[in-house]
């Protein structure tokens, strides 16, 4: 399984953002705006919590296997790779999603008079925080989940006994 990598994160984001933006002025010079759902920030916010608190769950039942405790619980290796790839597809999501709210956000920075488009900037503001949250999250899931590296000089020496 590859790694996620931080900056193809950053691109989707820029590039949401950028069509985001543009697609904002667009639809805004046609009719009205679409709002910012109060939802969003509140839906990344809770697969943020979840991606930590499955992160924590596997960090310490790994712990307790390397302390060889009578009590631990084993990491099922295919539920740690099931959390991988959900981790993934949430940053590679999030990012996408962070980037068009991100996007909206700036095209709505130029109307913050109006106070209907200041409460939909700061939803998409906080929007992004929580997109980044989720990214984060997913981030430390990925490194807790890592299997630790094979060392040639301790492999040889193990199969050479």
């Amino acid at each position: 399984m590859r790694e996620l990598r931080i900056r193809l994160l950053a691109g989707v984001f820029v590039i949401a953002a950028i069509l985001s933006w543009a697609g904002a002025r667009l639809w805004n010079s046609i009719g009205t705006l679409p709002s910012v759902p109060l939802a969003a920030p509140i839906v990344l916010a809770l697969i943020a919590v979840v991606l930590i608190a499955t992160a924590l769950s596997i960090r310490s039942r790994l712990k307790a296997q390397r302390e060889r405790r009578p009590e631990a619980k084993g990491v099922d290796p295919l539920m740690a790779a099931r959390a991988v790839v959900f981790g993934q597809a949430s940053a590679l999501v999030a990012a996408l999603v962070a980037g068009m709210y991100g996007g909206t956000g700036v095209f709505l920075l130029e109307s913050l008079d109006i106070p209907a488009r200041r409460d939909q900037a700061i939803y998409a503001g906080f929007s992004v925080l929580a997109g980044i949250a989720v990214i984060m999250a997913a981030i430390f899931l990925e490194r807790v989940c890592k299997l630790p590296e094979d060392d040639d000089r301790n492999t040889g020496a193990a199969s050479a006994a």
